[in-house]
């Protein structure tokens, strides 16, 4: 087993891609907390995860809103002591948030957005780096993906945190690699969870015909299966992946089985990064005057 004895904290661990995430660390072998803001859905979820454990190994649950301050460090706290150390932080909670033209969101509702997606992700984070620090070790785990990489039109908090999340990740990486600390992020692909849910319900008005006709499609297609993100996040989360740090990683499109192969290549390169592009990138000469 892959995650044989490891420790892990997964947010937003009682549904969707943090469940299937969960319950992928457990069947390799890993003892983890989920948390979650419903109370209701996250004692389902452990009960199911439960299931999956073996001798040893131990599931537990706690109501967390990640984008608080005070609940993250008791959430940390909480990991630490029932579970001895956490070796991995899986930060998978996030919403979609609001959807139409960014002029018309109520602000709150923006800023909240932007509190769950990207406060969510640095404040859990924050709470266990003194333990991977003083551990000399650590694997943290950001989901981040499309709304990073490409233009969200009707989404704009959540393709505005999401970009952030990635910049984060990179800086936190370069913060933490002299205590061997790897930070990573994972792009899942588009799947059919409650977010797809959430913009077919939005309709064309909300998000745009282009994305909407989208949403249809992947409906249809089924979507990228959860647990491919899952076993990506297993794979970051291993030994085998050790030494890789700082770096956006898709989960449908990318050869990440194999990355520990390529160390060096991407420790002195700016492959799956997000950087500028520059006219010379793309075969262009402009300082010609």
């Amino acid at each position: 087993m892959k995650l044989k004895d490891r420790t892990a904290l997964i947010t937003g661990g009682s549904q969707g891609l943090g469940k299937a995430i969960a319950a992928q660390f457990v069947r390799e072998g890993a003892s983890i907390v989920i948390c979650a803001r419903d109370e209701k859905a996250l004692a389902e979820a452990r009960l199911d995860l439960e299931k999956l454990a073996g001798p040893g190994q131990k599931v537990l649950a706690r109501r967390c809103d990640v984008s608080s301050e005070e609940q993250a460090g008791e959430l940390a706290a909480f990991a630490l002591k029932e579970l001895g150390s956490v070796q991995v932080l899986v930060n998978n909670a996030g919403i979609y948030g609001p959807m139409g033209p960014t002029e018309t969101i109520p602000w709150k509702e923006w800023t909240r957005s932007i509190e769950i997606n990207l406060y969510g992700v640095l404040l859990p984070s924050r709470a266990l780096i003194p333990q991977f620090k003083k551990a000399g070790a650590g694997k943290i785990i950001f989901l981040s993906g499309g709304g990073a990489t490409n233009p969200l039109p009707n989404i704009s908090s959540y393709a505005a945190a999401k970009a952030a999340v990635v910049r984060l990740m990179e800086t936190l990486a370069e913060e933490l690699r002299p205590h061997h600390v790897d930070v990573n992020a994972i792009a899942p692909g588009a799947l059919n969870t409650r977010f797809l849910d959430e913009v077919l319900a939005g309709g064309k008005a909300a998000v745009g015909e282009t994305f909407y006709t989208k949403a249809l499609k992947q409906r249809e297609s089924g979507g990228v299966p959860l647990e491919k993100g899952a076993a990506l996040c297993v794979y970051l989360a291993s030994t085998q992946s050790d030494g890789i740090t700082g770096k956006l990683i898709s989960a449908q499109w990318d050869p990440w089985e194999k990355l520990h192969d390529h160390k060096d290549d991407l420790a002195r390169s700016d492959i799956y990064a997000l950087r500028r592009i520059v006219p010379e990138d793309r075969g262009k000469n402009w300082n010609n005057r």
